[in-house]
């Protein structure tokens, strides 16, 4: 809410501020603050004036730290600290991720005068991978498979659990109760979803949920002509593995199955994939639209969420919705 305080800083975050929560922690600011694309916290690159790190070669990547300020109201203290120690599990095992830093034994802080929680982490050089070769995906498929078995090690009590009545139903009631949608197309809208999550609520059942990453995509993966790194783990929920595996492989053409088959005989050299999973694809992949319509919604008073998507609410935009939905009843009853 526009009128929360802790909320209006969040919006009104300066760069003082900024330089100030990182210069508390031991660094010393060039006063260089760069915003990065995030629409969900608030994402800066930070210029310290000694490597993050002590290290024999450091490179320019060592000069910087990232801060994240996490949006208020979205994830509670136990869920953001429930992120932080799948990270350090990672580390720990070795797993290329970033860590947030600890000071005091902590690595979740709030910011002065605010009350803004927020982290520090290392800056990671790379880029966004480009199309896999075989040695990639293996590679890749390896790399999934050690992540995914050490979220299996540890539960995560508060984070979300994935599935439909947390993507799906909980997303379209808050949809509905914003008045989100046109009238005249919403009974449309609500009716399809409610099929849709009737259809695929059965296909949960038993379904083994453990930590994973969520947010799985390739823009979430950084490559530096040596390894891969997985970042942003701000959407790491309780759900089946195949969610983080789908969305690195969205595709469902053949040349997409082809490339599957290569990245999981990978990835069971290190964890075991149940292949009857693979039936939850199309459902995920529908729960994912509801999942981004209320997303913006529940932003939609963030000014930077009206001008990103300045088409949501419009009739275009959720007659396209209410096609796609259609669209994947249909994919659901395909074979997998």
């Amino acid at each position: 809410m526009w009128g929360d305080k802790e909320t209006q800083f969040f919006y009104d975050l300066s760069p003082d501020r900024i330089l100030d929560a990182v210069d508390a922690h031991g660094f010393r600011t060039t006063g260089r603050c760069l915003a990065l694309n995030s629409m969900e916290n608030r994402v800066h690159e930070v210029e310290i004036e000694s490597p993050f790190c002590p290290t024999e070669n450091p490179t320019r990547s060592d000069y910087f730290a990232i801060t994240k300020f996490y949006r208020p109201g979205r994830w509670t203290q136990e869920q953001i600290l429930e992120e932080h120690k799948f990270l350090k599990d990672l580390e720990e095992s070795e797993v290329p991720i970033i860590a947030p830093i600890e000071r005091a034994g902590k690595t979740l802080f709030k910011c002065a005068e605010t009350d803004l929680l927020y982290a520090i982490f290392p800056k990671k050089g790379g880029r966004n991978p480009d199309e896999l070769d075989t040695d990639q995906l293996e590679r890749l498929g390896r790399l999934l498979a050690r992540l995914h078995s050490v979220g299996k090690q540890h539960l995560a009590q508060h984070r979300l659990k994935l599935g439909p009545a947390s993507y799906g139903q909980q997303n379209l009631d808050f949809i509905l109760a914003g008045k989100h949608i046109p009238a005249y197309l919403e009974s449309n809208y609500k009716d399809l979803v409610k099929i849709l999550l009737d259809r695929i609520t059965p296909m949960f059942k038993n379904v083994i949920n453990q930590r994973i990453h969520g947010d799985c995509h390739w823009g979430n993966l950084i490559w530096d002509e040596q390894q891969f790194t997985f970042i942003d783990f701000d959407d790491m929920v309780s759900g089946p593995p195949v969610q983080d595996i789908w969305l690195l492989l969205p595709g469902r053409d053949d040349e997409t199955k082809k490339k599957r088959d290569i990245f999981l005989n990978a990835y069971e050299t290190f964890f075991h994939f149940e292949n009857s999973s693979l039936k939850l694809i199309e459902p995920l992949r529908a729960l994912r639209f509801i999942h981004f319509s209320a997303w913006i919604a529940k932003r939609w008073e963030d000014p930077a969420f009206k001008l990103a998507f300045p088409h949501f609410g419009s009739d275009h935009y959720w007659n396209e919705q209410i096609l796609d939905i259609r669209d994947q009843l249909a994919n659901i009853e395909a074979p997998y």
